[in-house]
């Protein structure tokens, strides 16, 4: 699939039809010779075409300016510092890391509609798909039609998921929007997005193979594990204590149930184990292995799309973003750094997912007079080393320390769920029902792959730590957060009040007070509402 998805990326044609930007509805009788959009759809390659087609949002980090969304899952978080060349570099996530954001934030608007991007894909690729015969060709098959449509739902809960825990509720569009009618549409409740989620990532499992049975250069795709996943995940945020505030039709109870019983669905299939090494993680060598349960795609190749509009590259940004900025170990623009709370959070002898997760760049291979001009942010010269300093497959010399170095459109997948992430999942649904014993068996198999010891007890605060720990600068920091609303129970504010404390003089200067109630949600962007001005009103406090 990697190959597959981006040889893609610049050529798949989507009409205007697609993009909610208001085109207009002309009734023109059409001329001798023209193309119309169903003709493309009469080959099952050209079905499956069109679904590739929807998982390239999913790939883009910059188009008036980089928005990967780890500027918001660790920036926001206890986890990073904003890094850069200063604290001007890259103002809108500065913003972000400091509680400053505003509904003018480039990184915000650009993350915003990549997102209905992708659903205006999804749409559009249903729509046509679902009126395709069976037997069109010998390859479409009612278990083809029914995997791409799958394929298609799971992507499109997944563009809803990373609006919703955002913003909240957006407007949702299930529909292609052919006319600039069609656009003035009311935000959908929190509700319904989690409805809707749900109803597409049920779809998705019914219909999705297992990732055993796709062929090799498919990997990547969805699979009826990665729906699982996601269903588990979206039931755990569905019951946290932030996300029923917004009066969800389904209980906290049942979004625990749930969560246990599709993580008992997928830990029974048989499908995935942890990685002997944890470090093999985050090479291009061990990418769509036996952890790996839903990756984002990216390859480095010779050609690319630079300037044509959004995404702009078949490979990612994020390696070139995060590398330390010292051309002798990195070379890179130095953003993403993991803050002193974040390193201190690992335990006496967890120094295997430390060290993976965080790179403190030695005075023997930085002199001080560069570390102090390149690699200091504020006083913090840490470097996220996951995705910024990766070792490559052929550096057979082993150990972190030894890099290789890539151009600025990197191969390295980006890991939106692994296996580990699905065993601390169904832990955290375990206590949910109150099962702490099975709770404490998967932190365990968790830590013992980094040859920690057991925990002495499962519960929320162990649960939380390991989390930080195993998923340390993924970018899933913020969202936790939120959704535990801080740590032992005192709330997101105080939590972020008591890191701000752990911070250095010069850090605690640019951050601003957060504010309960507001900094939870980021605010929809301006531009977004002046397109919707009758029905798109603002989240609080913005």
């Amino acid at each position: 699939m990697k190959t597959n998805i981006v040889k893609i990326l610049s050529f798949v044609l989507i009409p205007c039809s697609l993009f909610l930007t208001g085109c207009k509805d002309y009734l023109t009788e059409i001329e001798p010779g023209t193309t119309l959009l169903e003709d493309f759809y009469t080959s099952t390659a050209a079905a499956v075409q069109n679904v590739t087609g929807c998982y390239v949002p999913l790939m883009w980090e910059y188009n008036n300016t980089y928005f990967s969304e780890w500027f918001i899952g660790d920036v926001a978080s206890d986890d990073a510092l904003k890094g850069g060349g200063s604290t001007t570099d890259m103002a809108d996530a500065y913003d972000i890391e400091n509680w400053r954001t505003t509904d003018q934030n480039g990184l915000l608007l650009n993350f915003y509609r990549a997102q209905y991007q992708g659903i205006g894909r999804c749409n559009m690729a249903l729509e046509y798909i679902e009126k395709m015969e069976i037997g069109i060709d010998d390859d479409f098959t009612p278990e083809m039609k029914n995997r791409l449509l799958g394929e298609v739902h799971y992507l499109r809960a997944y563009y809803y998921f990373r609006l919703v825990r955002v913003f909240a509720g957006v407007p949702m569009p299930l529909k292609v929007l052919r006319s600039s009618d069609d656009w003035g549409m009311p935000r959908a409740s929190v509700d319904e997005i989690y409805g809707q989620i749900l109803k597409d990532l049920e779809f998705a499992n019914a219909n999705l193979w297992l990732k055993s049975k796709y062929p090799e250069a498919d990997m990547g795709r969805a699979t009826k594990g990665a729906a699982q996943a996601m269903l588990m995940k979206v039931n755990l945020y569905m019951a946290s204590k932030y996300w029923q505030k917004f009066s969800l039709s389904k209980s906290a109870a049942d979004c625990y149930k749930d969560a246990k019983a599709w993580g008992d669905s997928i830990i029974t299939s048989g499908e995935y184990d942890l990685c002997p090494k944890y470090e093999d993680n985050f090479t291009v060598a061990g990418e769509n292995g036996i952890e790996s349960v839903f990756e984002i795609q990216y390859a480095e190749v010779a050609w690319g799309d630079y300037g044509e509009g959004f995404g702009f590259t078949a490979g990612s940004f994020t390696q070139i973003l995060m590398r330390c900025r010292n051309s002798e170990i990195g070379g890179g623009w130095g953003f993403d750094h993991p803050t002193q709370n974040l390193y201190d959070e690992f335990e006496y002898g967890d120094s295997i997912r430390r060290d993976v997760a965080i790179l403190v760049p030695s005075t023997d291979v930085v002199p001080t007079y560069q570390m102090l001009s390149e690699e200091n942010y504020l006083g913090n010269t840490m470097v996220n080393n996951k995705y910024g300093m990766y070792r490559d497959p052929a550096d057979v010399g082993g150990g972190y320390g030894k890099w290789s170095l890539h151009a600025s459109r990197g191969p390295l997948n980006n890991k939106q769920i692994r296996y580990a992430d699905v065993l601390l999942m169904y832990a955290e649904a375990c206590l949910g029902v109150g099962d702490a014993g099975t709770a404490k068996t998967y932190i365990d198999q968790v830590r013992a792959r980094v040859g920690l010891a057991p925990v002495a007890v499962a519960d929320d605060a162990t649960l939380r730590h390991e989390r930080r720990c195993e998923l340390a600068m993924e970018g899933h920091r913020w969202f936790d957060l939120v959704r535990w609303e801080g740590v032992a129970g005192t709330g997101l504010k105080a939590h972020m009040d008591a890191y701000k404390a752990t911070e250095s003089t010069e850090v605690q200067h640019h951050i601003q007070e957060f504010v309960a109630g507001k900094h939870e949600l980021f605010p929809i962007p301006q531009e977004e509402r002046q397109l919707n001005p009758t029905y798109m009103e603002q989240n609080p406090g913005y």
